[in-house]
């Protein structure tokens, strides 16, 4: 019973530190291009380097 009351905080603390760290990625702008950075997977350097 005495762990309860150590693990149920150190739970909801560390859920409450997730939910900050999305939040501050969401604001950040972590999640507006998703689609780029599959296609720059996909450019070859070598074409990036001549073309630039």
């Amino acid at each position: 019973m005495n762990m309860l009351l150590v693990l149920i905080p150190a739970a909801l603390l560390l859920g409450l530190v997730g939910l900050g760290a999305f939040l501050w990625a969401l604001k950040s702008g972590q999640f507006e291009d998703l689609d780029g950075a599959s296609e720059r997977v996909l450019i070859d350097e070598e074409d990036a380097h001549r073309d630039g």
